[in-house]
């Protein structure tokens, strides 16, 4: 670490905690001795998982977003659970969501999502050669899935229709892997 740049937490307040989030207001120390204050979320992390079927068509979920009021276009994702492993998460997230077991789950990236004021910290996989049964969506869980060839989801990516972060890293990058393996299989 830079000790140059970092800043010294001098007092924290836990101002709410809830069942995802945690928020706080701290002091602290800058690297120039000044003090200041941070707004700080806690979150327990997440993962994202980009699946690919038989086809080469990506699954992505439609959802509505309580805190942008909308629908939106995303990869399969969620919260960890306690004591959960991302790889575990990621598993489970693929079943409940859009109803895919077994197959290669192949990690891509971890990232913060929003390190300005969040601690989030989003573990990105693609999934391949998985078995298709019924989704099993929690009950307060309610999307449509879509498959969407690759090209078309970079199409939504240019064009604006898709507008989620882990989303667009995860069909990039995706997309990646995929001509990284195609290449490599001669094809």
């Amino acid at each position: 670490m830079d000790e140059k740049l970092f800043e010294k937490k001098i007092e924290s307040k836990k101002i709410f905690n809830g069942e995802i989030v945690g928020l706080y207001f701290d002091k602290v120390r800058l690297p120039n001795n000044k003090i200041t204050t941070r707004e700080k979320v806690t979150h327990p992390g997440a993962v994202g998982i980009v699946p690919v079927n038989k086809n080469g068509d990506i699954m992505l979920v439609k959802q509505y977003r309580y805190p942008i009021g909308d629908v939106i276009i995303e990869i399969p994702a969620g919260k960890l659970s306690k004591n959960e492993s991302p790889m575990e998460c990621a598993k489970r997230e693929l079943r409940e969501e859009v109803g895919a077991i077994g197959g290669k789950l192949i990690h891509l990236s971890s990232f913060y999502t929003t390190p300005g004021f969040c601690n989030e910290i989003l573990h990105l996989y693609i999934a391949i050669d998985f078995k298709n049964i019924e989704n099993d969506l929690d009950d307060d869980e309610f999307l449509h899935i879509i498959n969407v060839k690759v090209d078309d989801c970079i199409r939504f990516v240019e064009s604006g229709e898709i507008k989620d972060a882990k989303t667009i890293i995860g069909i990039l990058m995706a997309r990646d892997y995929l001509n990284k393996e195609f290449k490599a299989d001669g094809r």
